[in-house]
């Protein structure tokens, strides 16, 4: 079974989009971390919530809380995807940055992606 793009696209030839396997892994990790709970109908739970916390004021108290957070959404949603190694987060005005180290389950690849809010590459 082909992996989709995320978002759905279309390329050149008017097929959909199929992205490599780290790039729907990296797909899967920003879907994970930019849907608030309660956004999926079928899955309530589903998401990290991380976005509500992007204005909260700067500081360690809310650097960990933001780490902690994306700890737990990749480990419960991706588990069986990625084995999650180190995790990063900050928010600074408004904008969003995590940085995900992990190993790829299916391929044993070492990654680091960097993801910032609205899914921008590093």
């Amino acid at each position: 079974m082909a992996d989709v793009n995320h978002p759905f696209a279309f390329g050149p030839d008017g097929r959909t989009l199929s992205p490599t396997h780290s790039g729907h892994v990296r797909d899967l990790i920003e879907q994970v971390l930019f849907t608030n709970p309660g956004e999926r109908i079928n899955r309530p739970e589903f998401g990290s919530g991380l976005q509500g916390l992007v204005f909260e004021p700067s500081g360690s108290a809310i650097a960990a809380t933001l780490q902690s957070t994306v700890e737990a959404a990749l480990q419960r949603w991706l588990g069986d995807v990625i084995v999650l190694e180190a995790v990063s987060a900050r928010a600074d005005e408004g904008v969003l940055e995590v940085v995900v180290q992990y190993v790829e389950v299916r391929t044993a690849e070492r990654r680091t992606d960097t993801i910032r809010s609205g899914g921008g590459p590093s």
